[in-house]
């Protein structure tokens, strides 16, 4: 009799494994993936990718059951492990003259208090941003959230909004290390010693690293100096400054954004920096008072490449590396 009982046990555990929460099975979940996303592997490569892509709906669903907020579920990076992401997609070891307890440049403050503000703004609507950008299987988020804040501040300097060259970074910055990581503010220096970012047209992005073909005649835009916005992680003082002067690069804690599909992100995230990305702007969701986040993952993520992330609790160390190059 006891083991009949833990046979049906058995068999009631095998059926919650491998039936979603859709009524299908996994495996024809998976299959649909692989279809949205255009994916194909060997029929060994078939069999481990479905048990990671099994994995991955489990820990979407915690996430989910920790934040009532925000949604978790199949995103396109559904089939990676959470190791094979960060290696891929996120920076190893961050760092920065911030985090080093260097002494950093302090762009000057705004003049605007909180009460000034709009209660909803988006650089996106001057037509100063760019769109979204796909960093690919390359760790070069930083050259991203770099290039992204000069086109917007060159732009709002009255210049016409240039696509730069993220490459150029990736290739030419040695003080940085190309799909291998690195951070804004090394990337805003090599920019004022090299002269200026070529444009994207010149020198296009290909996510990988390759020698140098910096032209300093396809210079598109030039900047003078950079600085952070804030030193004491205040959100107040980051929401006045991107008001009164632009969209700025932003760095953060985004391991959990792999399974990102929606909402406001109020929780699900830790306590290491290894994203850089743009902030564009702030709004309420759902009642929840938002920030406006532009990531490089393409337009098959997220809103159509945006989150959101909450305002005013630092929830993914969103204010504790924010800066900006000075046009």
């Amino acid at each position: 009799m006891l083991v009949t009982i833990v046979f049906k046990l058995f068999l009631v555990v095998l059926v919650v494994l491998v039936v979603t929460v859709h009524g299908i099975t996994v495996e024809e979940e998976f299959q649909e993936f692989m279809i949205k996303y255009q994916k194909s592997y060997s029929a060994a490569e078939y069999k481990k990718r479905l048990q990671i892509f099994e994995d991955s709906l489990k820990i979407a669903a915690e996430l989910d059951d920790k934040d009532s907020h925000a949604t978790y579920g199949v995103t396109k990076f559904s089939d990676l492990t959470r190791e094979e992401f960060k290696r891929d997609y996120l920076i190893a070891n961050f760092s920065s003259p911030k985090t080093r307890g260097e002494d950093y440049p302090v762009l000057p403050m705004s003049t605007l208090s909180p009460q000034q503000l709009p209660t909803a703004f988006d650089w996106n609507d001057k037509g100063v941003v760019t769109g979204v950008y796909n960093q690919g299987q390359c760790g070069s988020c930083w050259a991203f959230s770099t290039t992204e804040n000069v086109e917007s501040m060159w732009a709002i300097a009255g210049h016409g909004l240039e696509n730069l060259s993220m490459q150029e970074l990736v290739d030419c910055d040695t003080n940085d290390h190309g799909c291998g990581g690195g951070n804004p503010p090394v990337a805003y220096q090599y920019i004022i010693r090299a002269g200026g970012l070529d444009s994207y047209q010149s020198y296009p992005y290909v996510g990988t690293d390759q020698s140098c073909r910096f032209n300093p005649s396809a210079v598109a835009a030039r900047i003078q100096n950079w600085g952070y916005i804030t030193t004491n992680d205040n959100e107040n003082e980051m929401q006045s400054w991107t008001y009164q002067y632009g969209p700025p690069s932003i760095c953060v804690d985004a391991e959990e954004w792999q399974y990102y599909t929606g909402g406001v992100i109020t929780s699900n995230c830790g306590t290491q920096m290894d994203h850089c990305v743009q902030l564009t702007g702030w709004s309420t969701v759902n009642g929840i008072p938002a920030w406006n986040v532009r990531n490089s993952w393409g337009t098959d993520w997220g809103y159509g490449g945006y989150l959101y992330v909450m305002r005013g609790a630092d929830v993914c160390l969103i204010g504790n590396e924010v800066s900006s190059c000075v046009i």
